[in-house]
């Protein structure tokens, strides 16, 4: 299957989208439990990274084995409107071409979010052709997130141990038919 370089592929349902983060057990906990973040132990003054795909947090979190302030994985459901604000109120995470330094800075204090687009991972996290988005929230973008956008939180680790465990296995095929279902996504507003 071809994808264009760039496009938002995610798992949403008519209002919400999903994004994924990995934490340790206290912030992953407080946060199940409150079905949003909760400061402390979350912290709100650091940039915190949602990503729509699912492979590419595997990758991130090395399937939740990578070290224990990754051991788990959350999938969130957050608003489209949130979404929506998010990208519209971001910036790259480095200058155009041509950008100069102190424009690029102006920019950076303007945008609460940054955008970066990372090559996207097979199941055992080699780069493919096409890219996935991850979506940095500092400052305003942060208190939104944990405030309004959130609306469900689920521990999701289970499903990334047992598809890990189809790699290992070498069950590909029985890896991929345990993917969540992540379609082309237009951002709305």
């Amino acid at each position: 299957m071809t994808y264009p370089e760039r496009e938002i592929r995610a798992v949403y349902s008519p209002a919400t989208i999903r994004v994924y983060q990995a934490y340790s057990h206290e912030i992953a906990d407080s946060a199940l439990a409150a079905q949003t973040f909760v400061s402390p132990p979350f912290s709100m003054s650091r940039f915190t990274w949602i990503k729509p795909s699912f492979l590419w947090m595997m990758y991130r979190a090395g399937w939740g084995r990578k070290d224990d302030r990754q051991v788990r994985i959350l999938g969130i459901d957050i608003t489209h409107e949130g979404f929506a604000w998010a990208l519209a109120n971001g910036c790259p995470t480095t200058a155009e071409p041509g950008m100069s330094t102190e424009d690029y800075d102006a920019l950076k204090a303007r945008c609460p979010v940054r955008v970066q687009w990372d090559p996207e991972r097979d199941l055992h996290h080699n780069p493919l052709p096409h890219r996935a988005i991850q979506i940095g929230l500092t400052g305003d973008a942060v208190q939104r997130y944990v405030r309004t956008w959130i609306k469900a939180i689920e521990d999701v680790t289970p499903m990334a141990h047992a598809i890990h465990a189809r790699v290992l296995a070498g069950d590909l095929d029985g890896a991929k038919a345990m993917l969540p279902d992540e379609r082309p996504y237009q951002a709305r507003s």
